[in-house]
């Protein structure tokens, strides 16, 4: 009875309370006619939440500036403020309705002026660099999707319960927006964007190590984890006198309206001022036109995989290097703006396995990777990480501009003893990340970790491919030399037979149609010849590709651990599970003939 009364008495968290709230929201919600499932509510819970949040960080920002004595200029002025309207009890249903949807309303205190949403959208600094511009850039598509203003009024008074400081660890509107994803997944459809775990982030960007005066950049950053944490580890040796550069440090882009106000929000609330998040698709722009004013210095990235682009984001890259498939697309945009002097830049990726193994075009990208980046080190993720969003294994990857790429150190994280696989219930902890923190500094090879020589694989490779490769030129090369005789000889034949024409003595015309027919004979020959230098050509470069190009699966299983398989190909994995299929039915067929 004690347990029972001291588990009722624990204060209930932030965290708790948010889902509470987001619960009796949400059902409230549900019975409004605007809204039709998560792809309406989600937005609208976002926004509405997305104000409070704003009003609780200008109310913190104001007791600051009291007790410096220094007087504090709201970024949203009376009466938009959320305390001016949302809690006003006198000011619900049709005229709330009216004031957050119209251009103009009847305001709060009675006066005419802007609605809600037009005066958000209009804000403006003097310098265009200021939260202001944040808010207007965050609210340019927002609307208000509730049609009745009594069960706005509702929504209001759930989200008003909450009250968030400054302080507060978790990201709170990336915890909203990841608890609900599934549902508006499973209505939308899968669109390849998976949120990447917050202890996954933590250790990318602690053995990332960025410092303070470097641009660190994430060109699709979701709800903004990896700049939020990356503001949290250079903050923490962070001076006032630095606090305009660590403002400048950090860029990212993200080209879908919710998450990008989730990101604003949070990164506004972890102390910016001015977040300096691109509001488009980052591979919008033409490959070949980005140069040094592109560069940054660390990128931190967990780009979209599993989805495609359209043709016109896919003619931004070169030709021989297009490819609708979005996680290689990203691949070949970060190479291009990492930083190459005076220091190299480096970057750490989020990639799904069959970037590691995949061939063909995604091979060629790897060779660009692997001749100009050094990738020095692959952490292998176990399974579940992802969970529930996608069960694809996946890895992290660590390569820098400071050459090539000479030796690759795996690292396979392994699962706590006794566990198959991490679960949306049972995620991956931090502390599941530290033996590798700890190898980090000081690689030696372990049961975890292997070292694979890249280039000596690839020197070996090369020197074996070669003769077959220049003996595949060297056959095409005979065969064009016929191609171009048989052109020749075509046009021969050609003006010998229009100087039949001239002759009249017969057997001067008997003569050259036999000379013709010679010809004719003699290019058929030549022709075959060339076909077969063709096919000669062709199947020697085959043989040279074939040992080449297998060099860039770098899907390596661990020398050091028989029972690593889950990385394994797909189509190595089906066939040993065709052979086992087949020993059994071997085995099978052994006992039926001992038991006839």
């Amino acid at each position: 009875m004690m347990n029972k009364k001291n588990k009722v008495n624990q204060p209930v968290t932030t965290a708790q309370k948010l889902g509470s709230v987001v619960k009796s929201a949400r059902d409230i919600m549900r019975t409004d006619k605007g809204l039709n499932g998560e792809l309406d509510r989600l937005p609208q819970l976002t926004w509405i939440m997305f104000l409070k949040l704003l009003d609780d960080s200008e109310k913190l920002h104001e007791a600051e500036a009291k007790l410096e004595g220094i007087e504090y200029k709201p970024t949203i002025k009376p009466p938009y403020r959320w305390r001016d309207w949302a809690a006003n009890e006198d000011f619900t249903s049709d005229k709330l309705k009216s004031f957050i949807n119209n251009d103009e309303a009847i305001l709060p205190d009675g006066n005419k002026g802007e609605g809600l949403l037009a005066y958000l959208r209009n804000l403006k600094s003097k310098a265009g660099n200021k939260r202001a511009d944040v808010i207007a850039k965050v609210f340019k598509d927002v609307n208000n999707r509730m049609i009745s203003g009594t069960l706005l009024w509702d929504v209001l008074n759930k989200v008003n319960e909450i009250r968030f400081d400054k302080s507060e660890e978790v990201n709170l509107l990336s915890t909203l927006y990841e608890s609900m994803l599934k549902e508006m997944r499973d209505a939308a459809g899968d669109s390849g964007e998976f949120y990447t775990p917050r202890p996954v982030v933590r250790f990318m960007v602690q053995v990332m190590n960025p410092q303070l005066g470097e641009t660190i950049f994430d060109p699709a950053c979701g709800t903004g984890g990896f700049l939020v944490e990356a503001y949290e580890y250079l903050k923490q040796n962070c001076s006032a006198q630095d606090w305009q550069i660590l403002q400048k440090s950090l860029i990212g882009a993200e080209a879908k309206s919710l998450p990008l106000m989730l990101a604003h929000m949070s990164l506004l609330l972890h102390g910016f001022e001015y977040p300096d998040i691109d509001d488009g698709n980052s591979l919008r722009f033409t490959l070949s036109e980005m140069g040094e004013k592109d560069w940054v210095d660390v990128i931190l990235t967990n780009p979209p995989f599993g989805g495609e682009e359209e043709d016109r984001i896919k003619n931004n890259f070169p030709k021989d290097r297009q490819t609708k498939e979005t996680a290689l697309l990203f691949l070949q945009l970060i190479m291009r703006r990492l930083r190459q002097r005076p220091k190299p830049g480096r970057a750490a990726v989020v990639f799904p396995n069959g970037v590691l193994f995949g061939d063909n075009m995604c091979a060629k990208i790897k060779e660009d990777l692997l001749k100009n980046f050094n990738l020095h080190t692959i952490v292998r993720l176990p399974n579940g990480v992802f969970a529930p969003y996608t069960s694809i294994p996946t890895n992290l990857l660590f390569f820098d501009r400071s050459g090539q790429t000479d030796e690759i150190w795996y690292y396979q994280i392994p699962l706590p003893e006794g566990r198959k696989t991490y679960t949306k219930t049972k995620p991956i902890q931090d502390e599941d990340f530290a033996e590798c923190v700890a190898w980090w500094q000081n690689r030696e090879e372990n049961q975890n970790a292997w070292k694979y020589n890249f280039r000596e694989v690839y020197d070996q490779a090369r020197a074996d491919a070669v003769p077959f490769w220049d003996a595949g030129n060297e056959a095409e090369e005979r065969a064009n030399n016929l191609a171009k005789n048989v052109k020749e000889l075509t046009e021969k034949i050609k003006d010998l037979e229009n100087s039949i024409l001239d002759f009249s003595p017969p057997k001067e015309v008997t003569k050259v149609k036999q000379q013709i027919q010679k010809i004719k004979d003699e290019v058929k020959q030549f022709q075959t010849e060339e076909q077969n230098q063709r096919e000669v050509a062709k199947e020697q470069k085959a043989k040279g590709d074939a040992i080449y190009w297998p060099i860039y699966n770098l899907d390596q299983k661990n020398p050091n651990n028989q029972t690593d398989f889950e990385h394994l190909p797909p189509e190595q994995l089906v066939n040993d599970i065709l052979e086992k299929d087949r020993r059994v039915a071997e085995i099978m067929s052994e006992i039926k003939a001992i038991l006839g």
